[in-house]
């Protein structure tokens, strides 16, 4: 494997993460994040000691990131919309607000690189300003490790069960 695929998303809190209302949500995060753990092409994700990513807050205090790197798009594209991840997925409406931007961003990296915060945020800016491209994708716009569209994207461009 010379890749990994890197992704970043982002959501933005209806209401403090210590508030009533996100309980619900803080109550399943160990459980998703256990099942992204051992699902098949997970390789690492953005964790800080706590073992989630919820207090590192690089875009605001109420938004919250979630950064993981995978073996391809397909591993992350079962984990995100055919496990139970799906069923938070379908919730999402209930915790975060609809952003009019971009909110999440893929790409691809050297494997054995870790990408930085920094970077991440960078490549969400990238695909805000210019759309997808080889450098800053999403699932709709699917680029290969070698910069060529993936014009036959497959299960990937299946509408998305979540929504």
């Amino acid at each position: 494997m010379k890749h990994s695929l890197a992704q970043l998303n982002v959501a933005r809190m209806k209401a403090p993460l210590e508030s009533p209302e996100m309980a619900e949500f803080v109550a399943r995060l160990e459980d998703i994040n256990r099942l992204a753990d051992q699902a098949p092409g997970f390789i690492w994700r953005l964790q800080s000691d706590a073992g989630d990513a919820t207090a590192l807050r690089p875009i605001g205090e109420d938004v919250l990131v979630n950064m993981s790197l995978w073996k391809d798009a397909e591993s992350l594209a079962d984990f995100v919309y055919r496990s139970a991840h799906s069923a938070v997925m379908r919730r999402r409406r209930e915790w975060f607000e609809r952003l009019a931007e971009a909110y999440l961003v893929l790409w691809w990296v050297p494997a054995g690189h870790t990408p930085t915060i920094a970077e991440a945020i960078a490549r969400l800016d990238v695909l805000r300003r210019h759309g997808p491209g080889p450098d800053a994708f999403n699932f709709r716009s699917l680029y290969r490790p070698d910069g060529s569209l993936a014009r036959d994207g497959g299960a990937l461009r299946d509408a998305c069960p979540a929504t």
